[in-house]
């Protein structure tokens, strides 16, 4: 036999075994591992989705699964939790690992209102201090707990930071490098199919322990879906979800849970999807209390700037958890500086806690030879926003101001402070497209975020989506003339009127409805 001959055989069998090992593993392996994989779980994934997984699924659910958690067993006990009282909110109780593992069960006598949360990115903490504003004082004899599973020191949390490490690292180089990364990224972030929950699900029941500490009969409002997933895990029976976004997905939604939606696109699309109708409901937008109900005064502090020729246009463009789009804001800088020195615009630049993005706006301002003051504390926040809400006349010292900090808290905190004496708030179409302000939805980082843009835009409130500069300037052009600013605003005034800023507070007092029924 020739030797060419030889080696079509040899490649002929090795593609035939793997052919017949790719059968082997999907069709009777996978399966096999998958169901004692799941044949403890709390609540069935595949009943709520209305499936069972292939086994190519199957293959793909077990080895993500693996590379997330690896041979780690999931664990009922519940680690021992304390609460102290917030040096950042009165009123409001943070948990954290107790010192002792002998310490008393965290119980009160009247079950706390617990707002659950993960430190990924600003967004879900963002959305967990809007939903605390409304939880506080709410109840006179019940305690708002703010439940941050990266707080309780544990492997779990250890689980969740390298989870959010890759995200976080993937986020920014989509932003920085564009083209066929950011399309690829993109599209992963809006793929999110049955397989997405069942993966999320099953990381959430070895995230038990972080959350088994508290007081069953409380009821947990999670501005993340792992943290209703392992509340639901963990045995709670008042669960309440509050998804993100306006892309309907599956890793999104809990089952076991009450989902709230912020709008009717996801309310429809998860029921066409085949969420129960008892699991699902329309809330309103997660905004903070006090954004809310200053909306009259706000809007109309506004307006009277938009009409006022010779007040310039204030910005406000905060950066995201993830630290993504140096690229595109700098250019932004860029691009005002002359409208800045002109006096036509003024900029209030949030780094957060980003020493990469204070590095870069610092950059940027000098290279562009603008003045700018420099705030890095909560209390110089406070002075420089109780300043400007004085009266029309009250002006920054400078036509920049660069916000940076250390701590997370206040890098997160700052952009709600400003947004009251802000015009226009610049950012990506995130949590914060569905705040009452008038936007300018600039580049998204996820295909997921585009729809948040498209729901801002109907209301009337924002933007669509400025993926250029150009696009973006011409905007800022538009908020220089009363009518577009004037318009917003007014739609701002609408929208209050009919409840759509109220999803956090009508989420609260689902859960007080909920908690009524156990006590």
């Amino acid at each position: 036999m020739d030797p060419w001959a030889v080696v079509l055989l040899v490649i002929a069998g090795i593609l035939v075994g793997a052919y017949l090992l790719w059968l082997l593993v999907s069709r009777v392996w996978a399966p096999r591992a998958y169901r004692t994989m799941i044949k403890n779980n709390v609540v069935s994934v595949d009943e709520f989705v209305g499936s069972t997984p292939s086994g190519q699924s199957c293959v793909k659910v077990l080895t993500l699964q693996h590379f997330s958690c690896g041979s780690r067993k999931p664990s009922m006990k519940g680690l021992p939790l304390v609460a102290a009282e917030s040096d950042k909110v009165p009123g409001l109780y943070v948990t954290k690992r107790a010192d002792s593992p002998t310490a008393p069960p965290l119980v009160e006598s009247v079950p706390p209102l617990v707002i659950g949360t993960i430190r990924m990115g600003f967004g879900h903490h963002r959305i967990a201090y809007a939903a605390s504003s409304w939880g506080l004082n709410a109840s006179k004899d019940r305690k708002t707990y703010f439940h941050d599973f990266l707080n309780i020191d544990s492997p779990e949390a250890t689980l969740i930071e390298d989870t959010d490490k890759l995200y976080s690292k993937g986020s920014r180089w989509a932003s920085e490098l564009g083209g066929i990364a950011e399309s690829a990224w993109g599209g992963l972030t809006k793929s999110g199919d049955e397989d997405s929950l069942r993966l999320t699900y099953q990381m959430a029941e070895h995230l038990r322990p972080v959350i088994a500490g508290l007081d069953k009969r409380s009821v947990i409002v999670a501005s993340h879906s792992l943290v209703a997933s392992a509340a639901v895990a963990a045995g709670f029976k008042n669960v309440i979800n509050l998804v993100i976004d306006n892309h309907a997905q599956w890793f999104v939604v809990v089952p076991g849970a009450l989902n709230l939606v912020q709008g009717p696109t996801n309310y429809h699309d998860f029921l066409r999807m085949g969420v129960p109708a008892d699991q699902l409901a329309c809330a309103g937008h997660w905004c903070p209390r006090d954004l809310v109900e200053s909306i009259p005064e706000t809007c109309a502090a506004r307006i009277r700037r938009a009409a006022n020729p010779d007040k310039p246009v204030r910005l406000l463009i905060p950066v995201g958890g993830a630290g993504a789009q140096r690229k595109f804001v700098t250019k932004l800088i860029v691009a005002l500086a002359p409208l800045v020195k002109e006096g036509k615009v003024q900029l209030f630049l949030n780094a957060g806690d980003h020493a990469h993005m204070k590095a870069a706006f610092i950059e940027t301002l000098d290279a562009c030879q603008l003045d700018y003051g420099n705030v890095t504390d909560m209390d110089g926040v406070m002075k420089f926003r109780d300043k400007l809400l004085q009266g029309d006349d009250a002006e920054p010292s400078e036509p920049v101001t660069l916000f940076g900090f250390e701590d997370y808290f206040t890098a997160v905190a700052t952009s709600d402070l400003l947004i009251r004496v802000s015009d226009v708030l610049v950012c990506k179409p995130a949590e914060m497209a569905f705040y009452p302000v008038p936007k300018l939805m600039v580049r998204r980082v996820g295909d997921h975020e585009a729809y948040s843009a498209l729901r801002t835009s109907e209301l009337g409130d924002g933007t669509l989506e400025c993926r250029t500069i150009d696009m973006a300037l011409k905007y800022i052009h538009l908020f220089g003339k009363p009518e577009l600013l004037t318009s917003m605003n007014k739609a701002i005034l609408q929208l209050n009127t009919i409840g759509i800023y109220d999803g956090c507070k009508n989420a609260i007092q689902m859960a007080l409805d909920m908690a009524a029924t156990v006590e």
